[in-house]
């Protein structure tokens, strides 16, 4: 019989190698918010780093400066929630329906 111990072991170090897989995959990957029907794009990392800001020049009258930080914030709120989302799905996924602890969280 082998040891029940050990292989319990080698499955948890394993599950922690592809958790540590999925979230370098995870902080490559780019998502992209917008707003205003796409007035305003922002492209961000997993790390929920902004990498590209683009701004329709329709917006830069000075009366809309208002407006136009409003949908700056917007679009970076969406791809923030985009994120998430990927990130949960992706746990899902690598998670194959295995239930978690009560109140257990994934690493990230």
């Amino acid at each position: 019989m082998k040891n029940p111990l050990g292989a319990l072991m080698q499955q948890a170090q394993e599950m922690q190698e592809k958790f540590k897989q999925l979230q370098e995959e995870l902080e490559r990957a780019e998502v992209e918010g917008e707003a205003g029907g796409g007035l305003v794009r922002v492209v961000m990392n997993g790390k929920r780093e902004v990498l590209r800001l683009s701004i329709d020049s329709s917006l830069f009258k000075e009366e809309e400066k208002e407006i136009l930080e409003d949908l700056v914030a917007a679009a970076v709120n969406d791809a923030v929630h985009k994120v998430e989302r990927m990130k949960q799905e992706k746990m899902a996924e690598l998670a194959g329906g295995m239930q978690l602890p009560g109140g257990m969280q994934l690493p990230f």
